[in-house]
């Protein structure tokens, strides 16, 4: 698979996670790990995303600090997403070896929701722009 089809396969499983969170609004109904999952999720796809559209190999890691990291070898000013990092304590293997994680403090799920969806919207330009 060429890296453009790449690239648009992975933003499409993104935009999934991300139908996911906005469904999760509820704190009552999804806990807060679960959004925070599918936030995580969202964020590494759509970063993975980015990283194939510039050509580049995929890290195999569920670390956002080391795909934001790629991202700003390639020149990106990766600024503007550096607390999406934080996410990354949801990721698949924190649910396993670390045990599930529940923040302290309530997410903020509609401010999440508007990051990770401007994050989406902002990779989704850049690839439409490399086509």
């Amino acid at each position: 698979m060429d890296d453009y089809k790449k690239s648009a396969s992975m933003l499409r499983l993104a935009h999934a996670d991300f139908r996911a969170m906005g469904a999760m609004l509820d704190t009552e109904a999804f806990a807060e790990e679960i959004f925070g999952f599918h936030a995580q999720q969202a964020i590494e796809k759509a970063l993975k995303a980015w990283l194939h559209g510039f050509g580049q190999d995929v890290l195999r890691t569920h670390d956002l600090t080391e795909l934001l990291k790629a991202l700003r070898r390639t020149g990106v000013d990766i600024a503007p997403y550096l607390p999406l990092a934080e996410f990354t304590i949801f990721a698949v293997q924190a649910r396993y070896e670390e045990g599930i994680v529940t923040p302290t403090d309530p997410l903020d799920r509609p401010a999440i929701v508007a990051e990770v969806g401007a994050l989406l919207e902002h990779v989704g330009r850049q690839l439409a722009g490399q086509t």
